[in-house]
């Protein structure tokens, strides 16, 4: 025998999340706890956001880690993600527990996420029209994909290994892999 499914409201997720221990993705009323993440998932993401954020100091760009969602809507649906690292220069963008305009996502994949950044996530973030590149790195290897839309709309994909350098357009910085992997390279 199955269960029914509950759906709640936004404003009911929006309720759930500010007295939660946990964070809780939403997908059309339905919601996803989050796992917890692992010393090299950690480590990456506080590198990516502290150079993101040292680079992007004094001009109107804004980065946030971990517990700041971005909503997505698609056709009808309202999706809330909450991605490992976002920037938004959008000044209008300034709901206080949600973001609407990234301009960069970045996503550090673990084995029990993995498909669902790379295919879910990834489609419903094109969808934001502000979006200009969605980072996925993984923890495992050092390895980088970079999905980057040109200026027709369209989305190009580039995959990047030890040697290489992660050029992000959208915020005008290069990143190289071991200030990316610091802490982590070891672990490897």
């Amino acid at each position: 025998m199955q269960s029914a499914i509950n759906f709640i409201t936004v404003e009911e997720y929006f309720k759930l999340e500010q007295t939660s221990h946990i964070r809780h993705e939403y997908v059309d009323g339905e919601v996803f706890a989050m796992a917890g993440a692992s010393e090299e998932h950690n480590l990456i993401t506080g590198n990516i956001y502290t150079l993101l954020r040292s680079h992007l100091r004094g001009v109107p760009c804004r980065t946030f880690a971990s517990d700041m969602k971005v909503k997505v809507k698609v056709q009808k649906a309202d999706i809330f993600y909450y991605p490992d690292v976002l920037v938004t220069c959008d000044p209008n963008d300034n709901e206080r527990y949600f973001k609407t305009s990234p301009k960069l996502i970045v996503e550090v994949l673990s084995n029990s996420t993995k498909t669902i950044d790379k295919r879910e996530k990834r489609l419903n973030y094109q969808n934001i029209e502000s979006l200009q590149e969605y980072i996925l790195i993984s923890q495992d290897e050092i390895k980088v994909e970079v999905y980057r839309k040109d200026n027709q709309g369209n989305w190009l994909i580039q995959s990047l290994g030890k040697d290489d350098k992660l050029r992000l357009d959208s915020i005008n910085l290069t990143l190289m892999m071991p200030d990316i992997y610091e802490d982590v390279i070891k672990i490897l």
